[in-house]
């Protein structure tokens, strides 16, 4: 029991000096700086995790990756990013830590985080977030090109083929509700 308590006595500096950082950062609002160090250590601990499997497993990592393999990486990041983050049909996975608020933009939908403090605002956070969770969803890819390219090559293929279908889908739409159709002023002008 003295060794617990001396550990309690130690770290209580670093304690204070973490809780007067969370309030003044905070200037009121509940934000979830201990859930975001548990989400960074998270990360951390996976990508190092990631790195030993690629070590152990004798896997060169490339000399450098071709700008199409990048391209279609990219584009595949962006598309599960907001995939997860806004598709209506990934709301499940979001739910335990959103609260659903409408719809927002096309087949997406708009939530809020449901806790306002601790772990579950830290995650509903990064769910809700297609910027945060692309860190996540492009180091995913780039340990599956180093360990299974042509496999990875393939699921990020399906991915960029629906962001280029999602382009098509808005383009379909714009002309549909008159994009191509002579403005009123042009309409006016007889030549």
């Amino acid at each position: 029991m003295a060794i617990a308590d001396e550990v309690q006595r130690m770290g209580a500096p670093l304690r204070r000096w973490a809780r007067i950082q969370k309030r003044e950062y905070g200037n009121g609002e509940a934000r979830p700086l201990g859930g975001d160090l548990g989400a960074m250590g998270v990360y951390v601990g996976l990508v190092t995790a990631g790195a030993a499997v690629v070590r152990a497993s004798g896997r060169e990592l490339p000399e450098r990756i071709p700008f199409g393999d990048a391209a279609l990486l990219t584009i595949a990041t962006f598309r599960l990013a907001r995939r997860l983050a806004k598709d209506p049909v990934t709301a499940p996975l979001r739910a335990p830590f959103t609260a659903f608020q409408g719809p927002s933009g096309h087949a997406e939908v708009a939530e809020e985080v449901r806790e306002h403090g601790g772990v579950k605002h830290a995650v509903g956070e990064l769910l809700t977030c297609p910027f945060c969770l692309a860190q996540w969803v492009g180091t995913a890819f780039v340990f599956g090109y180093v360990s299974a390219p042509r496999a990875t090559r393939l699921a990020a293929l399906t991915m960029t083929t629906v962001a280029g279908s999602d382009v098509l889908q808005f383009v379909y739409d714009a002309i549909q509700n008159g994009a191509l159709a002579p403005a009123d002023d042009e309409a006016d002008v007889q030549v």
